[in-house]
């Protein structure tokens, strides 16, 4: 790449420096006369040869363009024509040149040359223009023939019109050479105009069409000093041509090197020009020939059409603008249609315009769908500011990690996308790099964050959405393994994942049709098998599986967000029945109902509110009710430290359940206004078997005794969860536990069963009372 910007300009300063050498030498002819008038020939056909091997290594660069390299290679024929005449012409010079005065162009030199200018006007001349209809093409006619012919006309006033009426007569081949020059130019500016945003570059062809512009120098200095402007105009001005030519070089072997975009500004002024350029032999003819009065009257056409000009192009610069904010303003408004208005990636309708593209063309996909893991808890405990900067910072890991390999997307939420097509390494390996690039932390807040990603690679025939279907079973299949991973889609993957795909689905059908009902578990006084209180514990019925265990639909709920509208159909029915019973057999009946509530719910802002409502509506006490968080749940933020010190505060009892499982249980209960503490069921199970693995008997006992010592030390109540049989319940009860609940002492069963079980207790209860 370095040798690529170095190279183009080697063959600008080597021409430079030749007309520079020659411009130096005129002078010093100029004033001493010392030397051969030959030398001023010199610099042009050496010029030439530079010239000639920079466009001969410039058809290496565009090789793979068809029309460049065939402009560029006619270019070169041109050249080789110009140089071999030049040349020519320098060894006649040196030959046959008399004192200070050259000799007359050889026949052979000029039909070199004319060839050469031929050629040049041909390549010019083939190169395409821009696509226009038929209105924009006249409108294109149109403009080109008046800039032609007002150029032409101020190079025929100034240039070939003196050297035709002088009193000392040129020879033809002279003004045939001349002629082609100011052809060639005059045909490379106003095709230049109209040239399209193709291979070949405007600049380079700017720089083309001006090395003609040099027959206009050659041709005033003929017609103003005759046969002595020989001298000048082939050590003076011709060396310029070389110069251009290697710069347009320069500036084509840039653009195909991809070191700099093409030009792209219009030279629709150029008519505009043209016009006024006519007014300039209309006033020299005026001044030459005219008496005042017709002075007069063309210096006032000559005004009004400079005017009118004027206000032309003012209007053409104002609908440029126009015209240019109009296409500003679509490009913004196509890439805002393609593109993420927050990460700036692109999003899923250009995806999936680009994977059905690479469908189409055969050329093969791989598509890895990133999910943020729990990007929910940021949003909800930390803000959306916070949530939305973590989006942008792990947009711009992904570009970063994605590289040339693949194009990053944003699906939507917290899903993104990388689509990988051709020759791109495997998903895999993307993948890796993206779980990499997340073991630190990431965002100005330093987030540590983790994905779950999904790979899947389109099979022959696949469309759009089987490929996305796959690849959304393989990331739900990576969540499911742990989050933080990748997983590549097997078809038997299908079947399972989709099913828990499709439950989410069916919740929300389950709980528009009301398939839900609340089981209610005791919790029992340990010594004398009364029922305190209740748990409250949601039950699925579907309508063709039957009973559906709480541990299929939960983590759905969970993932789809249903919980929270779960959660308050458990907290409205369990207020309703606990309300009912109460009514029923009178407020001895029962103590508490205990509902059992989600991180989800707790970040809600309008959770406390919900609660306060279904009291309220059911004219339950607030103290009959008991809210039961898992410590997971309680260490989630500020928000949710607030609500539930707004809970208690109304007199809301809150216990921690599974108690003694998380590693902050003890600091939580200084922070925490809990009530109720539950030993969690791990620590109950074997609890009471002599025969097995003592340290871990002892290690149970220990943390159950631990855990009531401190409940009792706080002046809080302590239920053991998961009794199973009378030894551990024996077990509990020498420990000092006072409540328990468990399969031993009851089972969860639905309103009735358990509305007739407190019946009977409360009709035990008024026995016991009449009997004393």
């Amino acid at each position: 790449m370095a040798d690529d910007r170095r190279a183009p300009w080697r063959y600008v300063w080597v021409a430079g420096g030749l007309g520079l050498v020659s411009w130096v030498w005129f002078v010093v002819w100029a004033v001493s006369g010392a030397g051969p008038v030959g030398v001023a020939y010199v610099a042009v056909p050496l010029g030439g040869v530079v010239s000639v091997v920079a466009l001969v290594r410039l058809g290496d660069v565009v090789r793979g363009e068809v029309v460049a390299r065939r402009f560029w290679r006619r270019l070169i024929a041109g050249a080789v024509f110009l140089t071999a005449g030049f040349t020519l012409m320098a060894v006649h010079a040196f030959r046959f040149s008399v004192g200070d005065v050259p000799p007359d162009m050889p026949l052979s030199a000029a039909v070199a040359v004319a060839l050469g200018f031929a050629m040049i006007t041909w390549a010019v001349a083939r190169v395409p223009v821009r696509p226009a209809g038929p209105r924009e093409r006249r409108r294109m006619y149109l403009d080109r023939a008046i800039a032609f012919l007002g150029c032409a006309t101020l190079l025929w006033q100034f240039g070939l019109a003196p050297m035709l009426t002088a009193a000392e007569r040129w020879s033809g081949r002279t003004l045939v050479l001349i002629a082609l020059a100011l052809l060639m130019s005059l045909a490379g500016i106003t095709k230049v105009s109209y040239l399209g945003d193709g291979p070949v570059d405007r600049t380079a062809m700017r720089l083309v069409a001006a090395i003609g512009l040099t027959g206009a120098g050659v041709s005033v200095l003929a017609a103003t000093y005759g046969d002595a402007g020989g001298a000048p105009a082939q050590a003076v001005v011709l060396p310029v041509a070389p110069v251009l030519l290697t710069l347009a070089v320069r500036a084509q072997w840039r653009v195909a090197a991809g070191l700099r975009q093409p030009s792209r500004r219009s030279s629709s002024v150029l008519a505009y020009v043209a016009i006024a350029a006519v007014d300039l032999p209309l006033i020299a003819v005026a001044v030459g020939r005219l008496q005042w009065p017709g002075r007069v009257a063309v210096g006032a056409a000559v005004v009004v059409s400079v005017l009118v000009t004027v206000r032309q192009y003012l209007a053409f610069r104002d609908h440029v603008r126009l015209l240019d904010s109009l296409r500003s303003q679509e490009e913004r408004l196509l890439h805002e249609a393609s593109h993420d208005g927050l990460t700036g990636l692109a999003n899923r309708a250009r995806f999936r315009d680009l994977l059905g593209g690479a469908l189409d063309r055969g050329r093969g996909a791989t598509v890895l769908l990133v999910d943020l893991d729990d990007f929910k808890t940021v949003n909800d405990s930390l803000g959306h500011d916070v949530g939305d900067d973590l989006l942008v910072s792990f947009a711009d890991m992904l570009r970063v990690q994605a590289g040339e390999d693949a194009l990053p997307v944003r699906i939507g939420g917290d899903e993104f996308a990388l689509l990988l097509t051709g020759g791109a390494p495997v998903g895999e390996t993307v993948a890796q790099r993206v779980l990499d690039a997340l073991t630190v932390p990431i965002s100005s807040h330093l987030l540590l964050v983790q994905a779950s990603i999904g790979i899947a690679t389109a099979e022959p025939g696949a469309t759009v959405d089987t490929v996305l279907r796959a690849a959304d079973v393989a990331m739900y299949a990576a969540k499911q393994r742990g989050k933080a991973a990748y997983v590549r889609y097997l078809p038997e993957m299908a079947v399972p994942v989709l099913a828990h795909m499709q439950l989410g689905g069916e919740l929300r059908r389950a709980l528009d049709e009301g398939e839900f009902e609340l089981y209610y578990q005791p919790v029992m006084a340990l010594r004398t098998g009364r029922v305190i209180g209740v748990e409250a514990l949601v039950r699925w019925r579907h309508p063709v599986r039957g009973m559906v265990p709480p541990v299929e639909f939960i983590p759905a709920a969970e993932r789809t967000g249903l919980i929270v509208e779960l959660g308050q159909f458990v907290l409205d029915e369990a207020c309703r029945q606990a309300a009912a019973w109460l009514a029923e057999l009178g407020p001895q009946a029962l103590q508490k109902v205990a509902v059992n509530v989600s991180a989800r719910q707790l970040h809600d802002p309008g959770f406390v509110g919900d609660v306060l409502a279904a009291l309220e509506e059911h004219a339950l006490p607030t103290d009959r009710l008991v809210l039961e968080l898992t410590e997971s749940a309680v260490l989630r933020g500020t928000q949710v430290s607030l609500a539930l010190r707004e809970l208690d505060g109304h007199g809301i009892k809150l216990a921690l359940d599974d108690f003694g499982t998380g590693e902050s249980s003890l600091s939580l209960l200084r922070a925490f206004p809990a009530a109720i503490v539950k030993l969690d069921k791990s620590f109950v199970d074997g609890i009471e078997i002599d025969d097995a693995d003592p340290a871990a008997r002892d290690a149970r006992q220990a943390v159950a005794r631990a855990v009531i010592q401190l409940a009792g030390a706080l002046r809080l109540d302590a239920v053991a969860e998961g009794i199973e049989n009378e030894e551990q319940a024996e077990l509990l009860r020498a420990l000092g536990y006072t409540l328990g609940q468990g399969f031993h002492l009851a089972r969860p069963m639905p309103a009735g069963a358990l509305a007739e079980l407190l019946r009977e207790q409360v009709a035990a209860a008024g026995t016991a009372v009449r009997t004393a």
